[in-house]
């Protein structure tokens, strides 16, 4: 198979990079990726999408799917590359340009051999998956119709360029946002005694939701409870009637998971109440845990070793990635390759190093072929 060059998957990343668009916002992302793909003669599916595209490959009746996502974040980048965003204040910080890129360039490669494959693999572009409903808007559009497995990957900034990770079972976390309004009385700061001071009891239940992890769950459990905003007053001397806390749980328990939504619940309203206050819990339910097949998990390590990658099980990570509502619906995988930048994932100096996109294309494009062949072998010995 003649190799795509690594200038092209460059310059498509650099593009992307330049002109990144925020969640269900990836109007011109879409025409690029749409554009690249027509380039090569790749058929697209004529699925009811706001934003984002699938292409497909090959004919037949056994499908797998490889998935990229497509959208940045509201970052204002600082790195001084000569291919910086030109969208202030939107950056890809998260490297769904490297993904985007990825797949394109596996999309091209398994084109030109496509009276060869044993089947079909579709490529998903997904929009929006940092506001965690771009995979559902796929799914409701159609795209894993006839799907028999799917994978897909993420950059790891902490690994070096050359390697990747996996694990069978749960891999990325349980999301769940919250919103914790405290209801108090106002008074002024001098007398405190007339009022019900919300900013104490907001202190009082910041402090105890941290005992959660550690004194309500199981220590061998991974339950993880931060509060990010906390959001009180606008005079120095008048004590609030009312403020605002705003946070993330992370688990991987189902269980677990339903179980904190109860226990803050009445953690808060205990405590409001100690103080003569009110607390009310407004609860964010985000992507589920991801969930990899241990057996595709395993194949997915087996062909990067093949493909020169140095392989490593991974370690369950606390981030969310809405790739986990796929593996709800068809079996599959989701990968980590490393690309060795000095500052992590949605930093404003997120910088990978573009050595990882050819290697991960050669990778992906063996791995389609060779799960279509791996699906085709198991159809032929169920039937």
């Amino acid at each position: 198979m003649t190799t795509l060059s690594t200038e092209q998957l460059i310059h498509w990343r650099r593009e992307l990079h330049q002109h990144p668009e925020l969640s269900n916002q990836e109007h011109a992302t879409t025409a690029r990726i749409t554009r690249w793909l027509q380039q090569a003669h790749i058929r697209l599916l004529p699925l009811a999408l706001e934003t984002g595209v699938v292409a497909e490959i090959g004919q037949g009746d056994t499908v797998i799917a490889l998935r990229a996502d497509i959208d940045a974040l509201p970052i204002e980048e600082l790195t001084d590359r000569p291919w910086q965003s030109q969208q202030k204040g939107v950056m890809h910080a998260c490297g769904h340009d490297l993904h985007s890129s990825v797949m394109l360039g596996v999309a091209h490669q398994l084109k030109r051999i496509e009276a060869q494959l044993p089947g079909r693999v579709r490529i998903l572009f997904q929009p929006a998956e940092e506001t965690f409903n771009g995979a559902q808007q796929l799914i409701d559009a159609g795209a894993l119709q006839n799907v028999q497995a799917i994978f897909g990957l993420h950059n790891a900034p902490d690994l070096p360029v050359g390697t990747l990770r996996t694990r069978g079972g749960a891999f990325y976390a349980n999301v769940d946002r919250f919103q914790i309004h405290i209801h108090g009385k106002g008074a002024h700061a001098a007398r405190p005694h007339e009022g019900v001071d919300a900013i104490v009891i907001a202190s009082h239940i910041v402090t105890a939701l941290q005992n959660l992890p550690a004194r309500v769950f199981s220590a061998l459990e991974s339950v993880v409870v931060s509060v990010t905003r906390f959001t009180a007053g606008n005079s120095w001397n008048v004590l609030p009637h009312q403020v605002e806390l705003e946070g993330t749980v992370r688990t991987h328990n189902a269980q677990i998971r339903e179980q904190v939504v109860h226990k803050i619940r009445n953690l808060i309203a205990g405590i409001a109440a100690g103080f003569n206050g009110e607390a009310e819990l407004l609860w964010q339910p985000g992507p589920p845990s991801l969930v990899n097949t241990p057996a595709w998990a395993d194949f997915a390590l087996r062909v990067a070793q093949q493909q020169g990658y140095q392989t490593e099980v991974a370690i369950p990570q606390m981030g969310g990635e809405d790739f986990a509502f796929y593996l709800h619906h068809v079996p599959g995988t989701f990968v980590s390759i490393g690309s060795a930048s000095t500052q992590g994932l949605h930093h404003p100096a997120f910088d990978p190093d573009e050595a990882m996109l050819a290697p991960a294309v050669a990778y992906f494009a063996a791995l389609a072929q060779q799960a279509l062949a791996e699906v085709q072998q198991a159809q032929e010995l169920a039937s």
